[in-house]
């Protein structure tokens, strides 16, 4: 709205015209501003109410992929758990019945005749003892026993340098657990499907008997042995 002043004669009531035109113009003119301000007002609110819409939408949108991500996650989780413990399973079964065998088959071959060995001949053995008191248990594969020694043989599929301090222990334990043969001499023997040079050399170093497959014989090394 464009004003355009009027010429009025310069009278009283000439002046109090020109005065009132004006007078209207200002208040159409703040008409006008105010319509255009509420006008925007209205439209900032309907902004600030959409944006706020859209970001309410985000907001579950991000925390409904969120939860979903985290229960795939759980899933994935869930069911790799339940494929290692299986697998986990499977191979505690493998190498049970690995270490069930070479247990068996050593065992057997003691049992059948190879008695006389470590220098002296045993006339009884035992498999699987599993002594135990108030604190202390331990486990002997193979037992061998005559009325003045005792040879006591740990049996392994595949044997490692680590069970050479697992092979030692067992005298102590055995005096202890076994009190009726503490002052027997004690044999310790490592049977296993297969040995390599530097396992056979550290037994040889702490004087076990190596009782070892080849072919299919059983081969027993004690030339090295130690009394314990």
């Amino acid at each position: 709205m464009n004003y355009q002043p009027q010429n009025y004669p310069l009278t009283i009531e000439g002046l109090m015209a020109s005065i009132e035109a004006s007078n209207r113009y200002l208040t159409e003119k703040q008409a006008e501003t105010d319509r255009q301000f509420k006008e925007t007002n209205r439209q900032f609110k309907e902004t600030k109410q959409l944006f706020k819409e859209q970001s309410a939408e985000f907001d579950r949108r991000l925390k409904e992929d969120a939860a979903e991500f985290d229960r795939k996650r759980k899933e994935e989780n869930a069911a790799y758990e339940k494929r290692m413990k299986r697998m986990d399973e499977e191979m505690g079964r493998w190498t049970n019945n690995q270490g069930c065998f070479a247990e068996e088959y050593f065992y057997n071959s003691f049992d059948y005749g190879r008695q006389n060995f470590f220098g002296e001949e045993f006339d009884s053995i035992s498999k699987n003892l599993k002594p135990k008191i108030k604190n202390l248990e331990d486990e002997y594969d193979i037992v061998l026993f005559n009325h003045t020694s005792v040879a006591i043989i740990e049996t392994k599929y595949k044997a490692h340098i680590n069970d050479v301090l697992n092979v030692l222990k067992k005298a102590e334990t055995f005096r202890i657990l076994c009190p009726d043969f503490k002052d027997f001499r004690i044999y310790l023997g490592l049977a296993s499907m297969a040995f390599y040079p530097e396992l056979e050399e550290k037994c040889k170093e702490e004087g076990i008997v190596i009782i070892k497959q080849v072919g299919e014989t059983v081969v027993i090394d004690d030339g090295h042995m130690k009394v314990f």
